[in-house]
């Protein structure tokens, strides 16, 4: 066989390496109850499962009782150990395919055959809250992908901000030990605005760029479909001559990258705490399949020594004007989870799960993680056969001479369990043995010398510049934000020398931000720090994403019975054609006239939605829910549209401009497009707005 052939699964079949791939794998293990008895777990049919066996109607509950053990038995056992991070997450499946051959720089197969669609699992998850917190939390984001490839599983195991809080993986249990409630007390959950994660950042200067994004927008986005997603780490393609390059991943979602406000951010959390994992749930269950573009920064070897910073630093970014991000290929998410538990729970991702044609590099941090994420899983999903489990198991064919273990699912028939054998024809041979090195995977040969020493490289030593770069790359509003963010993480610090020193960092990322920081804080900024370089970069900032569509919108139509239906009716069957989701919402369930409620007023908050759209009459001039709503749609930035009759509620919600208020006239609904593509209007003068 050689290396592009499609290689026999276990099973007997072939391996097509299409999107469905995986699912027809997955079949064997879906169990369908539609029609089906009440059994054991030993297929024993049960006559009661609500009553124990007992000697008499009251009497003593006895042991023998076999159903009501195993029952009690597996609740207490059903839970498996949360992840310590990424604890909360959303999963789908999908599937990728790669748009030309990157044969040049890559042997990986999926990389290499344009016309393979190479099936996926995606997890989202935020990472220092516990699997019961809130979805918007402040907070980096997992962006994790398993390839079912034919080579194997690859993981790309990425985040939604390109740079780690620090550049040695040794210090990332002290990082997360930060970040997380403090012990005595178990609080703050989810949350960084606390002192033992501030005394971590004033004591690390290394943090100060991680700390710039966690504090931007990026650390609340609209929804997992509206995030970009980063490999973080500088990793290696290497082509069949053995070359390598270096390379960074990036995810690119095709709805552009969008963020929440802060105050949305609070109040979503009381209005709904699943807030992202419902909506990739419903967009998939819609049939408005999410969809990224993955690109590359890629980097000759000649040139690793040829930037300012240094490529193993897991804290800096390559900007992409001095490295251009290359798009070769997309992923859509088609299908969500049936079981929660089985797929999105179970499935385990590790950075070390790599392919032919993409290997690590000698970032600390990376090589940390890769004995990491292995570990983990060990502990978490109870032994060494996890790879087993259905989500984790790849579509290529698995032979080795692991055997035993918690949870073997093979019946092995070999009489050999060992390597070299001659009892069993030397099978599992390796490719040394059978001379068949076709598709098999060869580290990059490199040259590593030196004396064993606890040292960084004085490359990694800048910890202020590309901080800079990024508070440089800004818009104004996005720099507003920032600012308020870090106020408001500082504010919640006890220990004043705690906010002092933070401040005395961040003078050296930029005197005016700091400035502004102390002052909210009541402190007093050091007069002098390190001079702004000027540099930046526009593709740091979310002003610049797309904004030339409503798909997956979800716009609030407020309604009442004296609303003209078929206007109603004919501005949102024109916003749906273009893919924008309308829901009517009224004071009461039913109908309002002959236009069917979707939701109760009472019920719903302008947080939910995207913008809104007045069509209600004079009736909600009073409604203390109703002019709540407009004016938490306007304080957030949303664009907000009203017919003829829904002017009086926009003149009681007595708002302190238009900006963003799309008014009756010509081109209404093209007017109103274009307001809610914008996404945010983020030049109203809201400061002294109480909403």
């Amino acid at each position: 066989m050689n290396g592009r052939g499609p290689p026999e699964t276990e099973h007997g079949g072939a391996v097509t390496n299409d999107a469905d791939d995986k699912q027809r794998q997955l079949e064997q293990y879906r169990v369908d109850m539609e029609g089906s008895r009440l059994t054991t777990d030993q297929g024993v049919r049960v006559d009661d499962t609500d009553n124990s066996l007992s000697v008499g109607e009251r009497g003593p509950t006895l042991l023998e009782d076999f159903h009501l053990r195993e029952k009690i038995t597996r609740f207490d056992h059903e839970r498996i150990p949360e992840r310590v991070v990424h604890a909360r997450g959303s999963g789908a499946y999908g599937f990728f395919q790669v748009y030309e051959s990157l044969a040049e720089y890559t042997c990986a197969d999926f990389l290499c055959d344009p016309s393979l669609r190479t099936p996926t699992f995606v997890r989202f998850s935020t990472v220092a809250g516990s699997r019961g917190s809130a979805d918007t939390v402040r907070d980096v984001r997992g962006f994790a992908t398993k390839f079912y490839t034919r080579q194997g599983n690859y993981d790309l195991v990425g985040n939604n901000m390109p740079v780690f809080p620090i550049q040695d993986g040794i210090k990332f249990l002290d990082f997360v030990h930060a970040v997380k409630p403090e012990p005595h007390n178990e609080i703050p959950q989810a949350q960084s605005a606390h002192d033992t994660l501030y005394d971590f950042v004033q004591m690390q200067p290394e943090t100060m760029h991680f700390l710039m994004w966690l504090n931007s927008d990026r650390a609340i986005p609209r929804s997992f479909r509206m995030m970009q997603g980063f490999g973080v780490h500088t990793f290696r393609f290497v082509n069949a001559e053995g070359r390598g390059t270096f390379v960074k991943f990036h995810w690119k979602p095709t709805l552009g990258t969008h963020s929440l406000v802060w105050d949305e951010v609070l109040r979503i959390q009381g209005n709904d705490p699943d807030f992202n994992r419902r909506d990739l749930w419903e967009a998939i269950e819609r049939g408005a399949y999410p969809e990224w573009e993955l690109g590359v920064q890629l980097v000759p070897e000649s040139d690793e020594h040829n930037f300012d910073f240094d490529l193993l630093d897991a804290t800096k970014i390559i900007p992409e004007e001095v490295v251009p991000v290359r798009p070769i290929g997309k992923m859509t998410l088609n299908r969500n989870p049936e079981n929660f538990f089985a797929e999105t729970e179970q499935v385990a991702f590790c950075t070390a799960n790599v392919v032919p044609g993409i290997d690590f590099t000698n970032d600390p941090l990376l090589q940390a993680r890769n004995f990491s994420y292995l570990d983990t899983q060990l502990i978490r999903l109870g032994g060494p056969n996890f790879p087993q489990i259905p989500i984790n198991r790849p579509v290529a064919p698995v032979h080795n001479d692991q055997r035993d273990g918690y949870h073997q699912h093979m019946i092995h028939q070999s009489r050999t369990s060992y390597t070299k054998n001659s009892i069993s024809g030397g099978c599992p041979m390796s490719g040394i043995v059978s001379g068949d090195m076709s598709g098999v995977f060869k580290h990059y040969t490199e040259r590593v010398d030196g004396n064993k020493i606890r040292k960084r490289s004085p490359s990694f030593e800048d910890h202020y510049g590309q901080a800079t770069l990024f508070w440089n790359s800004l818009a104004d509003w996005e720099k507003e934000h920032l600012v308020a963010a870090l106020k408001f993480e500082l504010g919640h610090v006890e220990r004043r020398y705690i906010k002092e020193k933070v401040v005395e960092h961040l003078v050296h990322v930029d005197h005016g931000l700091a400035s502004q920081v102390a002052e909210g804080l009541g402190l007093t900024a050091p007069p002098t720090g390190t001079p702004n370089h000027g540099r930046s970069s526009p593709a740091l900032s979310q002003a610049n994403a797309p904004r030339d569509s409503i798909a997956t919108r979800k716009i609030a139509f407020l309604i009442d019975d004296g609303s003209d239906a078929g206007e109603v009716g004919s501005v949102r069957d024109a916003l749906q054609s273009r893919g924008a989701i309308c829901e009517l919402v009224a004071p009461h369930e039913g109908t309002a006239g002959s236009l069917t409620v979707d939701r109760q007023l009472s019920a719903s908050s302008s947080v939910l939605y995207d913008a809104v759209l007045l069509a209600a009459g004079e009736g909600l001039t009073g409604d203390g829910y109703a002019l709540t709503f407009v004016r938490e749609a306007f304080k957030h930035g949303k664009a907000i549209a009203v017919l003829e009759n829904g002017r009086p509620l926009l003149d009681a919600a007595g708002l302190p401009g238009r900006q963003g208020v799309v008014e009756p006239g010509d081109g209404f609904v093209d007017r109103f497009t274009a307001a809610v593509a914008a996404h945010r209007h983020y030049d109203r003068d809201v400061a002294g707005f109480p909403a």
